[in-house]
């Protein structure tokens, strides 16, 4: 708000993050869920025409009934993607390269960090380049940077002609078209927030704001709303850490990447992890409301984009680091990239018990 920095000169600058209440009230759903594949790292989930794509690392899935298949199989992680109504798949990488079916896209200088794609009428594609500074694997480092280097742009695959949009934003990692057909409705991460992003060049609006998670990919519901993944919960400790450039300069130069005091898409597994003294377990419980780097979370908006209902994995459960969700009639796959497993929710039955 406007008076914000002016109380700030007086109060100092708290740490505040927004509570788990109302529509992000914590239940169990996604801890209770049925798993529908366990696999390493699922993410990217989308579909079209009645397929179920998704990638895990360096593979590209279709979902089946029984299982997955491989479609394909790439020289760096798949770091987003999109299907065409008519199946066409665009595929981007963590080493930079965007492919549209078996087409290679020239990018533009710095365009190198692509966290999602989806795809417009006339043929156009639309893209999130998180940032400029770094790779899309390598996010960690954009947020203790404290960038906003992040763009999304327009491409002409008619053309060949690309476009930037908007610009300036804090690593965008989410993006489908506006039913109306004339915006991007764009997640910002580290600014906790939804963007509606004009496709005319006109300056972003914002949908959403104080989000108590990083905000990933977003996805259409059935009914003009969306459903939005959120990939780690925001933390008290790591926001305050956020604000000390000395002490953040000397955690990353001198602690393994995986230790340090920031999100993550899961936790518990090594005791070298930073904890707050909420989240020591006591009597070995590990309290479901405990401070946590990860948690499970999915959210559910209506079509003026605000929130209804939520989905959780909470502290102490094990299906963390939601990257993406897809809705199939009444079935919502929700891809748990931290905990290794696609997710078959029944939402209608879930949003009856909240």
């Amino acid at each position: 708000m406007i008076f914000d920095p002016i109380l700030d000169l007086f109060r100092g600058k708290a740490v505040t993050i927004p509570p788990l209440d109302g529509a992000f009230r914590p239940n169990l759903v996604l801890d209770e869920a049925p798993a529908q594949l366990e696999i390493a790292a699922p993410d990217n989930l989308c579909t079209a025409g009645g397929r179920v794509l998704f990638s895990s690392g360096a593979d590209l899935h279709q979902l089946n009934a029984t299982g997955s298949t491989v479609l394909a199989s790439f020289d760096a992680i798949i770091s987003a993607v999109a299907l065409a109504p008519d199946g066409l798949p665009a595929i981007a990488l963590d080493n930079g390269r965007l492919l549209v079916g078996e087409n290679e896209i020239t990018l533009p200088d710095g365009v190198r960090c692509l966290t999602a794609l989806c795809f417009g009428q006339d043929n156009m594609l639309y893209l999130c380049n998180g940032s400029s500074a770094h790779k899309a694997g390598d996010w960690v480092m954009d947020l203790m940077n404290g960038n906003a280097l992040g763009s999304v742009w327009q491409i002409d695959l008619t053309r060949g002609q690309s476009k930037v949009l908007t610009s300036g934003l804090a690593f965008p990692q989410g993006i489908m078209l506006a039913t109306d057909g004339q915006a991007l409705l764009v997640t910002e991460s580290w600014q906790h927030r939804l963007l509606r992003v004009p496709l005319d060049g006109a300056a972003p609006t914002r949908l959403l704001e104080k989000l108590p998670g990083y905000p990933a990919r977003i996805s259409p519901a059935a009914d003009g709303g969306a459903w939005l993944s959120l990939f780690a919960p925001r933390n008290r400790l790591v926001e305050f850490v956020l604000q000390e450039p000395a002490y953040l300069a000397d955690m990353m130069q001198s602690v393994p990447r995986p230790y340090w005091i920031a999100p993550s898409l899961s936790s518990g597994t090594s005791f070298l992890e930073p904890l707050q003294c909420g989240g020591i377990k006591t009597m070995g419980i590990h309290k479901p409301w405990s401070p946590s780097r990860s948690y499970g979370l999915v959210a559910r908006l209506d079509s003026s984009f605000r929130p209804v209902t939520s989905y959780h994995s909470r502290a102490n459960g094990h299906r963390h680091g939601v990257t993406s969700v897809v809705e199939i009639g009444n079935s919502l796959l929700v891809g748990s990239k931290g905990g290794d497993v696609i997710l078959d929710v029944d939402h209608s039955a879930g949003e009856a018990s909240q």
